[in-house]
Order: C-alpha cells, then structure tokens, then sequence
C-alpha cells in the first residue's frame, strides 16, 4: 500500500501573511484533506534577526480565520515536535556533524568582502558567480590559524561534482541540475543557525512530509536540497512548483497593487469564503468554476491541474466571490458580520448592495442620519426637476405617507411627470444617490420626519 499523503506549510515569521504564501498553505491543506492524509504547520524562524513573535501570531491568527486547520503543529503537537525550527537546533547539530565526518560539509571563514570580490572577478570573466571552494581546500592547519584569528565560520555543503540531479516536479514536470551549474553552498550561517536550504529539507525527511508545494521562485532551490537529503540517506518528498501570484499587470504582487495580505482582507471586511474562492481559483483548474462552499473545496481540488504560469489576482474577481457569499448568509449571520443593529427588513434590502461592511453603514445613513452634499449629477436631476415639484411631493408625502406607489400616483396626476422623471428626483432627494436598494421599502423604514424634511430641503432651495 502506497503511504499517505503528509503536506505542510512552512512560513517564516517575518512579516504578515502573504496571499501568495496563503494560497500555498490551502493548496497543501487541500491536497491533504482530499487524501484523507494530514497536514502539518511548521515555523520556520532561524533567522532570529528578522523573525519576530507578532508576526508568528498574526500568522496563526489569519490561518485559523482562512480555517486552514493543521494536524500537527503549533498549539496542537504532535509526534514530530517541536515545530518551531528555532527549537530544533540539537537535531541540526548532529546532522551537521555527520556530513562533516564524511567529508560532505566544511567550514568556510571567507568575509563578506572575499566573497563579493570573487563574484565581481567570475562576472567579469563572463562566469556566473558561484562559490569558488576556496575553504573547501584548506589544510587543518590552516583551519586552526583563522579560527585563532577570531574567525567565526560558516558551514558550506560540499556539492560532488560531475553529478546529475534528477526530479519529476508535480507541476513543471522532469527536471535536470547539473552539480557543475552550483557551488557549494552554505547550510550553517556564521551564528551557528541552519540556514533554509538545510533544516528545511531535513525537517520535511522526518516529519513524514510525502508531498511539498511552494511557488516556482523555489525550483532552483530543490536539487540543493535533495544532495543534502540523498548525502544524509533521507527520504525524497515529491516537490510541486506552482506559478506565482501577480497584479494585473503581469508584475510580482506586491504593495503598489494594492493589500496584499491576509490581514489587510479580513481587516477591509472580506469574508473567509469569499477569499477562499478566489485563491482556489488561481494557478488552480478545478471542474468546477463558480462559487464553493470551503467544505466541498477538497474534494473539488485537482493537484494535478496546478498551474506553471503566473496567476493573476483580480480585485474585482474576489469583489465577485464575496457578493455571492453574501447572498448565501442567513440575515443571522449578515448581521453579526456587519455589527448592526438595524432589523432583520433592513438588512435583506440592503444585501444587494453590499459588499463590505462600510457600505451598509452607508444605507443606515440614508435611513437615519444626515445625507451628504449631492453629487454633480445627482444635483442636475434635483435642480432639473425644480421647486415645484418638490413642494408637491411634500403635500402628496403628508396625503400618502410612506406608501410609494400611492405617492408616485398622485405625484404624477399634480406634476405631469412620469417614469424617471418623476422616480428619479424623488430618490435623489429621499436617498442622496441616484442608485441603490428599492425605494419603496427602504421609504417605509425611513421614519415620515426623515422624509419630509429632505423633500421640504429641496423644495425651498432648489
């Protein structure tokens, strides 16, 4: 029997959660959860200067509201913990000396500005800049002699040479590296951590991690990590290189589109569904294209219809998705949503129009507070129709209260008006917009006050 199906996600707690990096987690999720397999959570925060604890718990907090739920993990556990990789250093140490007792990996006390000199010196060779293996042939001797000189190391892998790296990505397909095409690499940085290239792979080998998707940024990133796993004798997960997110105009998303991240949508008042609907639908072809409910999502999801090319994100594709999740809430639901406390009547005239919670605040504004100056075109129609007019919507108001259909008829029979003539003048004043939810009911739950006050506005200034 073939093993089941372990995915995981692997963020660095460097910053908030990235819709890119968010569409990845529920990628994994998914594909576990359709195998019935198990996904887990794991943080990657080596790298101590620039991971930071806000950042993990922003990053818990916007992966429980996606209901991106782990099976092993942070605040859940676990037979691999601990799955805080700053909590893992004993584990690299010993792997660290194993490929150094083979010969597979070696200090290396080249300074930043060596490094960078030999890179300018391949470049203007018409070499690509690679690592020269310079610490790679030093004597004991001369290893002991720049460590009495205060020289803290880091520690590079040593790539074979003349070696073929060889991999079926789930997405790009067969892949060859050759080891000549990449120098030796480092795998322990000066301070002693693991760098990404190493714990990531070894941590992948024992937790059981069978399948592991990431954006094709990393692609060049795996025969690194599968020389380190193949000299340690670990497993080989599968590795799937999905294309990245982009803007509209084919650029790397980033802030100049617009929010990019989790939090900057849940915190506009977008909906967890409506998100979801929009991240399963890019890089992704499932058979089916409209609107899912996140329970039926799993069984829908095709992994072998991930994407090689950029995805894509449309706002307006994502303002679509929450419009139909907001016609499938209960006015229950709608209302706890929006925080209001208008009546049941409101909120489903309303629904219509809107998309995110500030638009219904607008609507209760119509209904109770003080209107807004009128727009240029919303002032032509009211100066259009004229005093008159709104004078005798005053009198056919107190004649018909808020019954529209009454106060349209003896409005038309006093002023000749008729269609939008008469309409819309009438809306414009009672609502500020020449647009929006029905009148006639929305005139109903408008208190007579309300009312008459706008139409004798108009009627005096026009």
């Amino acid at each position: 029997m073939s093993s089941p199906i372990v995915t995981r996600f692997a963020p660095s707690p460097t910053g908030a959660l990235h819709l890119g990096n968010a569409r990845t987690a529920f990628f994994s999720q998914l594909w576990a959860r359709k195998a019935g397999g198990r996904f887990i959570l794991r943080i990657e925060d080596t790298d101590v200067e620039r991971s930071q604890a806000h950042y993990r718990d922003g990053l818990l907090v916007d992966l429980g509201w996606l209901g991106l739920d782990w099976d092993e993990g942070p605040g859940v556990g676990g037979p691999n913990g601990p799955y805080a990789q700053s909590e893992r250093d004993d584990f690299y140490r010993q792997l660290f000396a194993t490929l150094c007792a083979e010969d597979r990996a070696y200090p290396c006390y080249c300074t930043v500005a060596e490094l960078e000199l030999s890179r300018k010196l391949q470049r203007m060779a018409g070499k690509p800049p690679r690592y020269a293996g310079t610490c790679r042939r030093l004597t004991t001797a001369e290893r002991a002699e720049r460590a009495a000189r205060g020289l803290r190391p880091t520690l590079r892998f040593a790539v074979p040479a003349d070696v073929v790296v060889e991999f079926v990505d789930l997405v790009h397909g067969p892949q060859r590296f050759s080891s000549a095409d990449i120098g030796d690499f480092i795998i322990r940085r000066e301070d002693g951590s693991a760098a990404f290239f190493f714990c990531n792979a070894v941590d992948d080998a024992v937790m059981g991690v069978t399948h592991v998707l990431r954006g094709d940024d990393h692609l060049t990133n795996t025969p690194r990590q599968l020389m380190i796993l193949d000299a340690l004798r670990m497993r080989r997960p599968d590795y799937g290189h999905v294309g990245l997110l982009v803007g509209a105009d084919g650029a790397p998303l980033s802030k100049r589109h617009g929010s990019t991240s989790v939090q900057e949508f849940r915190e506009r008042g977008f909906l967890q569904a409506a998100l979801l609907n929009q991240l399963f639908h890019l890089g992704h072809a499932s058979d089916q294209d409209g609107w899912l409910a996140p329970t039926d999502m799993p069984r829908h999801f095709r992994p072998e219809h991930l994407g090689v090319a950029s995805a894509r994100f449309d706002e307006a594709q994502l303002m679509h998705f929450q419009k139909e999740t907001l016609q499938r809430m209960s006015v229950a639901e709608l209302k706890t949503w929006l925080g209001s406390s208008e009546p049941a009547e409101f909120i489903e005239l309303v629904r219509p129009n809107v998309v995110l919670p500030n638009d219904a605040l607008q609507w209760a504004t119509v209904l109770r507070g003080e209107l807004p100056p009128l727009g240029e075109a919303e002032a032509r129609v009211v100066d259009a129709a004229g005093k008159g007019f709104f004078t005798a919507a005053v009198a056919a108001l107190d004649e018909t209260g808020a019954d529209l259909p009454k106060l349209v008829k003896v409005l038309r029979e006093r002023t000749g008006r008729k269609g939008a003539d008469l309409f819309m003048p009438l809306r414009v004043a009672l609502t500020g917009q020449s647009h929006g939810p029905e009148l006639a009911p929305l005139l109903k739950l408008m208190t007579a006050d309300t009312a008459r006050r706008r139409l004798q506005h108009h009627a005096q200034d026009s």
